[in-house]
């Protein structure tokens, strides 16, 4: 049976490659959806970006109702303000892991506590573009190990 895998970007991940890319690479977020399908293997894989914290916890709502096996989610900038994220991700009720391409803990003090941690299964942060991969290989793990 092919699990389905979400992953869900926040906004201003769709400027990757031209936005700051002494903290975030040049990676752009077509190259990291292409690293991510190969890191999913045989899983099935739903990809989005918006710039809309209404939009993300849309998709967050149909990750649960549609019965997705796990979630890796970059939430950007919403990670340190999103109450209405934080209240969806509570709700999904498989592994979550959140994943951020810089080290937010080496950052100012506004990026340094993320809201969305307290609800992640896991957190990822400072390994780039390749930390994406990092995270689909995680959740494959956990469900794997939870049979």
């Amino acid at each position: 049976m092919t699990r389905t895998l979400h992953v869900l970007n926040g906004p201003n991940l769709d400027r990757l490659g031209k936005r700051e890319p002494e903290i975030y690479g040049r990676t752009t977020l077509a190259e990291i959806e292409a690293l991510c399908r190969d890191a999913a293997g045989s899983d099935a894989l739903v990809f989005r970006q918006t710039n809309y914290e209404g939009q993300l916890v849309e998709w967050i709502h149909d990750a649960i109702d549609s019965d997705a096996a796990g979630l890796v989610i970059n939430p950007a900038g919403l990670s340190f303000r999103s109450i209405p994220l934080v209240d969806a991700l509570r709700m999904f009720p498989r592994p979550i892991v959140e994943l951020h391409i810089s080290n937010i803990h080496r950052r100012d003090a506004l990026h340094q506590h993320s809201l969305v941690s307290t609800v992640a299964t896991a957190v990822i942060a400072g390994l780039g573009a390749r930390g994406y991969a990092t995270a689909i290989r995680s959740v494959r793990e956990m469900l794997d190990e939870a049979g």
